[in-house]
């Protein structure tokens, strides 16, 4: 099977009821980016399982992205030479905000380099991890577009969003590489 999507869970994974885990039960070709720790966060190990997901996967691919993995892939498109399709960037956790968990570590300063791909950003007004404010400064300097979602918490499980169709359709518009962005 030919992978298109490949999802990139945050910290903790993203369990059955999560719209990643979701996707890749539905969704045709995607496939997780597994990471060595969940729980104990590294930057760097984070940032080599993205790279050798995607030089398996090929250019053709977007990566969908929850929360840590969001920063993960800032760092990420810093340092590849590998090309994909684009990326869907949804509730970026804020690496650098007072209460950061400890256990995660090489995020911060997270990279405000323009991506070298298409990106979409999605946040909710009520995230707890990020402030709406803060990731959409993180969409401008990303040269992503910014999609504010309304309050939908962490954009998780815990938000009850199911398959997350609105997700879907922005994840469409990236893997058929629509120039609507």
């Amino acid at each position: 099977m030919e992978i298109k999507v490949l999802t990139a869970p945050g910290l903790g994974s993203s369990g059955p009821l999560h719209w990643q885990s979701l996707w890749e039960q539905s969704i045709p070709g995607t496939q997780r980016i597994e990471q060595r720790s969940w729980d104990h966060p590294v930057c760097a190990d984070w940032v080599a399982a993205i790279e050798a997901a995607v030089a398996k996967a090929g250019p053709q691919v977007v990566v969908a992205a929850h929360s840590l993995a969001c920063i993960a892939m800032a760092h990420w498109a810093q340092q590849t030479r590998l090309h994909i399709t684009g990326a869907l960037l949804v509730a970026p956790a804020d690496a650098e905000r007072p209460g950061f968990p400890p256990e995660a570590t090489g995020f911060a300063p997270i990279p405000l380099q323009k991506l070298p791909f298409r990106s979409i950003v999605v946040a909710s007004t009520d995230d707890e991890y990020c402030t709406i404010t803060r990731a959409s400064f993180f969409a401008s300097q990303w040269d992503s577009r910014f999609v504010n979602a309304g309050a939908k918490g962490h954009i998780n499980a815990v938000s009850n969003l199911g398959e997350w169709l609105e997700g879907q359709r922005l994840l469409k518009e990236l893997v058929q590489n629509w120039p609507t962005l």
